[in-house]
């Protein structure tokens, strides 16, 4: 899968044809003259006046200038000069931008065959389906996903053609812990082995697990959760093959694949681990972790002040964020830490005959100490086709 760091690319440049040849800011600011022009009304008096009142949009992960335009009814070159943009200005998220007056309302996502759709922080594969009027099974098998898989922001997938075949997972009404249900609900059909279930508001784990005949540890291995944690009403949870007791989470005994930017990370802490004598179980180590921090990818962003492949802090005496945001100087922290301040992985004494999870949280001091197994499996065989 793609990766998008919140920092969409340069502005999606527009095949025009004119006339004659001319400088590409003169242009613009004759487009925006007519388009002005076109805004001109007549009052009620019968004078005539030119609107002035611009409508304006937030930028969100993945836009393009050529994208916003379309979705407006306008065209690039109008918004590139109202904004005094050049072709190859970048935009980011946030960043709001003024649309001429005439602007049309964006379009509701319409699901069309072969149509593609790019991810927006606050997305879901549930929630996409719903918007598209698709299954959530017909989503991830068009994108060659799986229940565990993990997306981000300014990843495109493919939305396939409504109305799809597939179905999604259950979909039940629970009651809360808290009141007592004043009668048995009907039990659900038995689930796949995987399946998806849609918090409601009042849900609890143990509610949830119960009513799908799996013990709580085995949904919050499957989901990454710990004890402690707080689900809310709309979001998504994994339902593990009934008779699940514990896990090694979403991935045990099956292998996530790899995107091309994933690979490459992977590839920079195997290399790193070979160039510092690292045994082959620590590069393990070190590939489940960065799995489980930052889904393999050198994101800007995390818990508080983390950043990077490890999610290290430069609070906490990981290095600035500049030397975490270096993928090889993230790595040889992990594998030697940072001298005075930090703790490696070869700093912790037996880490050899620790379980991968325990001799990862030796290193991360993480929340959820018991997480970084469920990569395990994948960890060993991305270090057999990459090593």
């Amino acid at each position: 899968m793609t990766v998008g760091l919140n920092l969409t690319g340069p502005v999606e440049p527009v095949v025009a044809a004119p006339k004659k040849p001319s400088k590409p800011k003169a242009d613009l600011a004759s487009q925006l003259r007519a388009s002005a022009k076109t805004a001109t009304r007549t009052s009620g008096g019968g004078a005539a006046h030119t609107s002035t009142s611009y409508s304006t949009y937030t930028v969100q992960p993945g836009d393009t200038v050529a994208a916003i335009a379309g979705r407006h009814g306008l065209s690039t070159a109008s918004v590139l000069a109202l904004n005094g943009l050049g072709w190859k200005s970048l935009i980011f998220p946030g960043q709001v931008l003024k649309l001429a007056p005439g602007a049309t309302t964006a379009p509701t996502p319409v699901a069309q065959e072969g149509g593609r759709y790019t991810i927006v922080k606050g997305d879901t594969i549930s929630r996409i389906a719903a918007r598209f009027g698709v299954s959530v099974q017909s989503v991830l098998s068009a994108n060659g996903l799986s229940w565990s898989s993990i997306i981000y922001p300014g990843q495109t997938i493919a939305i396939p053609a409504a109305p799809a075949a597939a179905t999604s997972g259950p979909s039940i009404e629970l009651v809360s812990d808290v009141t007592p249900a004043p009668e048995a609900a009907p039990a659900p059909s038995a689930p796949a082995p995987t399946s998806s279930y849609t918090i409601k508001s009042g849900d609890t784990i143990s509610a949830i697990a119960s009513r799908f005949g799996v013990s709580v540890q085995a949904i919050l291995a499957a989901n990454g959760l710990s004890a402690s944690s707080i689900i809310y009403p709309g979001g998504t949870l994994v339902i593990p093959a009934a008779g699940s007791s514990s896990g090694g989470g979403a991935t045990s005994g099956s292998v996530t694949p790899l995107t091309a930017e994933q690979e490459a990370n992977a590839r920079i802490i195997i290399q790193v681990g070979r160039e510092q004598g690292v045994p082959d179980y620590g590069i393990i180590i070190a590939l489940a972790t960065a799995m489980q921090e930052s889904s393999l990818r050198n994101i800007d962003y995390g818990d508080r002040d983390s950043v990077g492949l490890f999610q290290q802090r430069p609070s906490t005496g990981w290095g600035t964020v500049e030397e975490i945001l270096n993928p090889r100087h993230a790595a040889y922290l992990f594998y030697q830490g940072r001298a005075g301040y930090t703790r490696g992985l070869l700093d912790i004494a037996g880490w050899q005959s620790m379980p991968l999870t325990v001799a990862a949280q030796k290193v991360q001091i993480s929340a959820y100490p018991d997480h970084y197994a469920k990569w395990e499996t994948s960890a060993r065989a991305w270090f057999a086709a990459l090593a």
